[in-house]
């Protein structure tokens, strides 16, 4: 029998990490969720709540945690990379605090420097960080990008080169973002198009995937712009999301929605994802 993939969303906290995020669960009804544990558009390492971390963590439910959007170990400023290592460092261990079964970072960007100095970066400062996470802890979820301007990774094939870099790192997982590789190039909108995306990512990273991100696309195939928008209401379209979850490479995967609104059109979001699932 397959595995039936959980589908839930991107939280507000507001109120406490587990009082806050809890309730949005459940207002939203989702089976899973995401969360931010510090300002996800800043450098600062909030310490949080040691009670909500541990009541998060006893609640049994399936949570993953965000890297704010700053990290950025392919910067060339040597200030934005010793922020990003504090930064991932701090939110894995905010990760082990709560239970999350992964923390989700952005693949970055080479910005003004060459690719290959970029990609000796990771090598250096992000694989070190994999190395310290405990048994148990959080696996690294490397989230690719829609690949605009020097991205290091956005399309499934960057993937290859990515994990080289940090030397298939056993705890270097992959979270797919179907905007996300919809603006890079992979059009998800035939099922053929989902087929030879999945199998890829699964021929480059088996066994690597663990979150999948589910948003539709305001842009078109190939447009390198990250702007996410509800379920079937973009140019990615409805059916693209049932023929993903009906992919080996996705069973059993949670799957996770970050898409426009608040709580009306998330769980509107998720009640159609689920239909798609179950029927």
């Amino acid at each position: 029998m397959t595995p039936r993939s959980l589908i839930g969303g991107h939280v507000s906290v507001t109120g406490g990490l587990a009082t806050g995020g809890l309730k949005y669960m459940a207002e939203i009804g989702a089976e899973m969720i995401q969360v931010f544990v510090t300002n996800p558009r800043g450098w600062a390492l909030a310490e949080g709540k040691p009670e909500q971390d541990t009541r998060l963590a006893e609640s049994g439910v399936d949570t993953f945690v965000h890297v704010p959007y700053l990290a950025n170990f392919g910067s060339p400023s040597p200030e934005t990379l010793a922020n990003s290592i504090a930064l991932v460092r701090h939110t894995l261990r905010r990760g082990v605090a709560t239970g999350a079964k992964g923390v989700v970072v952005h693949t970055g960007s080479a910005v003004t420097q060459p690719r290959d100095a970029a990609m000796r970066q990771l090598h250096e400062h992000l694989l070190p960080l994999l190395d310290e996470i405990p048994d148990g802890g959080p696996d690294l979820l490397l989230e690719p990008m829609a690949g605009q301007g020097a991205m290091l990774c956005a399309t499934v094939q960057d993937l290859e080169p990515y994990l080289e870099a940090l030397d298939w790192h056993p705890r270097a997982g992959v979270c797919f973002d179907t905007c996300h590789a919809f603006a890079a190039g992979h059009d998800l909108t035939t099922a053929d198009g989902v087929r030879e995306t999945f199998d890829a990512l699964h021929k480059i990273a088996p066994g690597r995937l663990k979150l999948i991100h589910a948003n539709d696309s305001k842009d078109d195939c190939g447009s390198k712009k990250d702007r996410h928008e509800n379920i079937g209401a973009g140019r990615i379209g409805t059916q693209a999301f049932a023929d993903l979850m009906r992919h080996p490479a996705a069973a059993g995967v949670p799957i996770c929605i970050e898409t426009p609104g608040k709580v009306d059109q998330h769980r509107a979001d998720i009640e159609l994802l689920k239909r798609l699932r179950d029927g």
